[in-house]
């Protein structure tokens, strides 16, 4: 099982959404520690990072040994959370 090591700006928006969607996402990252890539993930093009939809919102993440690393969270139809990934890469 990996563990989980989310950036700081992945954590402060789970703690701004509301208790379920923060619960749902939570959730969907512990399935990723189990299996980091199921059948919904998609790997993005020109990155090393995937995608996993949980609800109405999108989980980038990658895994770096025995570490899934989750450097953004977005909404589902927003193209701000690919924005801001270009941006740190």
């Amino acid at each position: 099982m990996l563990r989980v090591n989310p950036s700081r700006q992945a954590q402060k928006f789970l703690r701004s959404l509301p208790p379920k969607q923060a619960r749902q996402l939570t959730n969907k990252i512990v399935a990723l520690r189990h299996d980091p890539q199921p059948p919904d993930a998609k790997q993005l093009r020109g990155h090393p990072y995937w995608r996993a939809d949980a609800g109405e919102y999108r989980i980038i993440y990658r895994v770096e040994g025995d570490t899934l690393v989750v450097p953004l969270i977005g909404k589902l139809n927003d193209a701000d959370v690919y924005r801001r990934l270009r941006r740190r890469t």
